[in-house]
């Protein structure tokens, strides 16, 4: 982890954490390190935070200043971007966004020329840049200086290619969507209506101050609801910058990232297009959907949480799935990046194809309960190497005999402690968590 860049970009709260003079040195690194030797063509989408317009012209003016033509393609997604910037041509992508955290916070995400996240050793490159008291880069004069240009031609692209993966109409199909009043808003319900489904959208209204708030991905309880009380086939809600996907069955059960990675390996498997028989996932990802892939005779590796870990690997050795329990799932014969609103598109091909609901596309997975426990701290590394609390982790671990799992990790992106325990039931889960997170809080470091 970088000293500005975490595992999902340069992250923080508009104006406090990430700044504009943050986001203009970014620019003026970017448009003078991709235009050495030509004029660089750079990409940027924003998602519907009020800050993101106030980032979007910093990092126009960065760019331009340093001779890079700005492309503009507005108010967008995150694998939007990724399509635009490796079928483009161009240099490199910006992502204007925080993802799932709310509307205060912001984050700059680069994605590089083939559509992936950009390289750490480029990331080290823009922090000294944005550190260093002086401007030391040449700023551009004359015809050299930059321009924008708008590009929402490109995001159309990139909706005529999500329409165009689809294997059957969807008339007749009631889908809910649950667009978080982010991206999705722009893109999910025109790729659906294009399909023929019978769309009932909620949260597509951004003000600015609404995104993620009680909605989408996060907040799902919204959705389960709606699909009951309308009698929905399936939903979908995403988060803000629509990378993510999470579903909802016609009974109104979460279908989470580890469910969707279950149904689409076996869909994959069953299909002879899972390469090398193997499901890349995170160390978050339920010990139930180990136990089901091993019935299935499917491989799978473990990561690190994130999914550029997930990518990393993905193309590391050529698998064709992978993803998070979060619902960052990555189809890599479709996409370099989590897409949600592609995700969805796969679940409902899954779907079609089998002549199934998706309730019973689950069927053989089981999932153990899990207790996810986020505690704000100071310093991270000092509450994770802790002595107390690796003697109560081994502890905990040791009182679950092997039917569970307790994680402690760092947030790539805030400063919390995420405490993971998982188990039989919600009361060992509970009784586990509540021990490790006494520990914790005595550590001196809980904010």
């Amino acid at each position: 982890m970088g000293r500005y860049f975490g595992t999902d970009g340069f992250r923080g709260e508009a104006n406090v954490g990430l700044t504009v003079r943050h986001a203009y040195k970014v620019g003026r690194f970017l448009g003078a390190y991709y235009g050495k030797e030509h004029k660089a063509r750079i990409i940027i989408g924003k998602d519907t935070r009020r800050s993101s317009y106030m980032f979007e012209y910093s990092l126009v003016a960065g760019l331009t200043a340093s001779g890079a033509d700005a492309y503009l393609l507005h108010v967008t997604s995150t694998p939007s971007v990724s399509y635009v910037v490796r079928t483009g041509g161009f240099d490199c992508g910006i992502m204007i966004s925080a993802s799932h955290n709310p509307f205060y916070d912001n984050g700059i995400k680069v994605i590089n020329g083939a559509g992936y996240k950009l390289e750490p050793e480029v990331e080290a490159l823009i922090e000294d840049y944005v550190d260093r008291a002086e401007d030391d880069l040449p700023l551009a004069t004359r015809e050299n200086v930059g321009r924008t240009v708008d590009y929402v031609l490109g995001r159309n692209r990139y909706l005529g290619y999500l329409i165009s993966l689809a294997t059957r109409s969807f008339e007749n199909v009631k889908v809910g969507l649950d667009c978080a009043n982010g991206s999705a808003h722009q893109i999910a319900n025109a790729v659906y209506s294009a399909l023929g489904a019978k769309t009932y959208v909620i949260n597509a209204e951004p003000d600015g101050t609404n995104i993620n708030n009680g909605c989408g991905s996060t907040h799902i309880e919204g959705l389960q609801k709606f699909v009951v009380e309308n009698g929905l086939d399936v939903g979908f809600a995403f988060d803000g910058d629509a990378d993510r996907c999470l579903a909802v069955d016609e009974k109104g059960n979460v279908i989470d990232g580890d469910a969707i990675l279950y149904i689409c390996g076996k869909y994959l498997k069953d299909r002879g297009e899972l390469h090398g028989n193997k499901v890349v996932t995170t160390i978050m990802s339920n010990l139930g959907l180990y136990k089901a892939f091993d019935n299935l005779g499917i491989g799978y590796d473990k990561t690190d949480v994130g999914d550029k870990y997930v990518s990393e690997d993905m193309v590391k050795n050529g698998y064709s799935l992978g993803g998070e329990q979060s619902g960052h799932i990555i189809f890599s014969k479709n996409a370099t990046t989590g897409d949600g609103v592609l995700t969805s598109l796969k679940i409902m091909e899954a779907m079609l194809e089998s002549k199934k609901k998706l309730s019973e596309l689950k069927e053989g997975l089981t999932i153990y309960p899990q207790l996810l426990t986020n505690i704000k701290v100071t310093d991270k590394d000092a509450v994770i190497n802790a002595p107390e609390v690796l003697k109560a982790k081994e502890e905990a671990e040791a009182s679950l005999m092997g039917d569970g799992r307790v994680i402690l990790r760092k947030s790539g992106t805030e400063p919390l402690i995420r405490v993971m325990v998982e188990g039989k039931n919600d009361e060992i889960c509970k009784e586990v968590t509540d021990k490790i997170v006494t520990v914790i809080d005595k550590s001196g470091f809980v904010k």
